[in-house]
């Protein structure tokens, strides 16, 4: 031991007196906050990060600064999910659909349930190829309504979607917005929507603001459940509800 604090440059007293020294205030109630993001940590399936994770321990009513939290996640090798990194391409062109107008012009904020529904497509990776998901999003319950996933980017996919939203809710003149991909903008997707009255909508090319709140909903899904459970899981995820917090 005397070797070791020569080399360390202390002094053999000082290192047996931090040694025995009872710990701290500070130090115990670190320790006490640790206990508990562990257990947070562990209920958001190892996703959350430091900025979620600070929100929960206010929630729970556990005031600690930033820097704090930080610190003690550092400590203790907690780290939050990332978005995955790659890109594929999910709207497709063809140009022999015709799009809808836009009937939302960005107003995402619809007075009751079923008077806006947001749709999107995002893909899943699993070991054998993609796994392409659409979902129709209520825009005002951020609840999502209908879904459907398939192992090609074809029309049915979107149709499989907004026919489990027309099932579940049974609207009446509710807007379907999307993007000007080739599904929404397909001939058996436009004659669904007329069969059925739902009104569909599209924003304009390139414009990720236009469907902001359905891209919202697919970063959050992507990054707090594909990306904790990676392509290690692929079936999870794959089944039950989908709702956005």
């Amino acid at each position: 031991m005397r070797t070791q604090c020569r080399v360390l440059g202390v002094s053999t007293s000082g290192f047996y007196a931090w040694f025995q020294r009872n710990p701290s205030a500070r130090s115990i109630a670190d320790d006490e906050l640790a206990e508990i993001m562990l257990a947070l940590y562990a209920q958001s399936d190892d996703t959350y990060g430091r900025p979620r994770l600070h929100a929960k321990l206010r929630e729970h009513g556990f005031l600690a600064s930033r820097g704090r939290v930080r610190r003690l996640m550092h400590e203790y090798g907690l780290v939050g999910a990332h978005r995955r990194r790659g890109w594929v391409t999910t709207t497709q062109r063809d140009g022999k659909g015709r799009p809808a107008p836009d009937l939302v012009n960005r107003n995402f904020h619809p007075e009751a349930i079923d008077r806006l529904w947001v749709a999107d497509i995002t893909y899943i990776p699993t070991w054998s190829g993609f796994l392409y998901l659409a979902v129709v999003l209520d825009a005002f319950s951020r609840r999502i309504v209908g879904w459907s996933m398939a192992n090609d980017l074809g029309k049915q996919v979107v149709i499989d979607a907004l026919d489990m939203a027309i099932h579940q809710r049974k609207p009446i003149g509710v807007i379907h917005h999307s993007d000007q991909g080739s599904q929404y903008t397909s001939l058996a997707f436009g004659l669904r929507c007329k069969e059925t009255g739902v009104r569909p909508s599209m924003g304009t090319v390139a414009d990720c603001f236009d469907n902001a709140m359905c891209e919202s909903f697919f970063a959050t899904l992507e990054c707090e459940l594909f990306g904790a459970a990676s392509i290690q899981d692929p079936g999870r995820g794959a089944h039950g509800g989908l709702h956005v917090h």
